[in-house]
Order: C-alpha cells, then structure tokens, then sequence
C-alpha cells in the first residue's frame, strides 16, 4: 500500500533536484560568459583606480551592453522553455543584439557622463541649485529607461530603436517601481564588484541580473502580451 506512494514522491523529490541543479549550473555558465563578454572591462576595473580611470571606463561600459542582452536572452529561454542552452543561446543573442544594445549603452554612457560631469561643475555654485535637480531628474529616467530598454532588445528583436526608446521611456515612468527595483538591483551590482571584484564578478551577476531582468520584463509586459507576434510593437495604451 504505501509502494505507490512513495514513487510519486521520489520522482519529485528527482525533478527538484534536477531543476536546482540545472539552474545552478546555468547561473555559473553565464557568469563565466559574463565575464569573457566584457573581459576590457573587467581588466580595467581590476588594474586602475576607477575615480582616475573613469573616462576609459566610461567609454567601455557600453561593451557591457551586449552581454546583459545576451544573459537576458537566457533568462528568457529559462523562464520560456525550461531547457536552457546557455552557451549557444548567449552568444547566439550576443550576435544578434549587438548593434542595438550597443547603440542603448552608448546612449546612457553618454547622458551619464555629461549628467555627472555637469553635477561636479555646477557644485558650489549658485546656478547649481537650479540645474542640479533638473539634471538628477534626466539621469535618473535616462537609468530607468535604460534598464527597461535593454530587457527589451531581446523581446522586441523587430522593433526600430527609436520605438524601442520610447516605449521604454514611457513603460519606465508608468511602472516606475518595477524599472526602479531593476535599477537599484544593477546597482547593488555594481556596488558589490566595486568593494569585492571576486565576489561581484563570480557569483552574484547571474542571479542578480536574473532579479533585475525580471522586473524590467514585468515592466515591459504592455508591449508584449501573448496574444501578438513575438516581437512586435504595438502602440501601448
């Protein structure tokens, strides 16, 4: 009598081992992707002062978009299908989304450095008191926008970059809170590969890119529900 019951369970108990372990090994494999993907980046965090190295770093950050894309696409797949391929998946995307992800971390590099380099000038004197929180406001929706845009390169592959950016920028303002918890999830991120490079860039990128993905994706959800063609964009009301 108890023969049948106990198979049931062992064949779960055998599928939650499997699914743990399959997603496991997926994080690590994007990591280990991750960082080969954005190697110049990696050996110019790990070999110079970042607060004298800033303008190289700045113009490498971008090379980071492609990656983030890439590991989204995977995310995707995992969430999709269930039966991921990492490695052909993550650098299939990265092929396929480079130029457009590049052109969206170009963007926000270049608004972030012109926002911040105008912060620093305008410090201490009268007319920052004006422009400061106009400029914070343009960077912080410039972030926003940024985050969203980029877990919609994979999603919307059709879409023009123009139309891709405004959407982006109207989903991050209408779901503030979710591009907003993306957002600070990237920076805690960021954060942890500044205080423990080790740390941030072996272990926790997957995962915390996983979070951030997947409220960014939340986000953008408007633009594509199931019910139209993969990768159409349609206008969002």
């Amino acid at each position: 009598m108890t023969a049948p019951a106990v198979a049931p369970r062992l064949r779960v108990s055998g599928q939650i081992y499997t699914t743990v372990f399959g997603t496991l090994l997926t994080g690590l494999v994007v990591d280990a992707m991750l960082l080969v993907a954005c190697l110049p980046l990696v050996v110019m965090l790990l070999t110079t002062d970042p607060s004298r190295s800033w303008p190289a770093l700045a113009v490498l950050a971008p090379l980071a978009a492609p990656a983030v894309v890439a590991a989204f696409a995977v995310f995707r797949q995992v969430s999709d299908d269930g039966a991921p391929t990492p490695v052909r998946t993550f650098w299939s995307a990265y092929r396929r989304h480079a130029r457009r992800s590049l052109a969206v971390g170009g963007l926000l590099a270049a608004v972030s450095v012109v926002g911040l380099v105008d912060l620093r000038f305008l410090a201490g004197h009268r007319a920052g008191a004006l422009a400061t929180p106009g400029i914070a406001v343009v960077l912080l929706l410039a972030a926003l926008t940024g985050v969203v845009a980029l877990a919609a390169v994979p999603e919307l592959p059709a879409a023009r970059l123009r139309d891709l950016l405004k959407a982006s920028l109207f989903l991050a303002v209408r779901r503030w809170y979710l591009a907003g918890a993306a957002l600070v999830v990237l920076a805690l991120l960021a954060g942890v590969v500044a205080a423990r490079p080790a740390l941030g860039l072996g272990l926790l990128p997957a995962p915390l890119l996983y979070v951030a993905w997947g409220a960014a994706r939340f986000a953008l959800r408007p633009a594509i529900p199931e019910t139209r063609p993969a990768g159409s964009l349609e206008e969002i009301r």
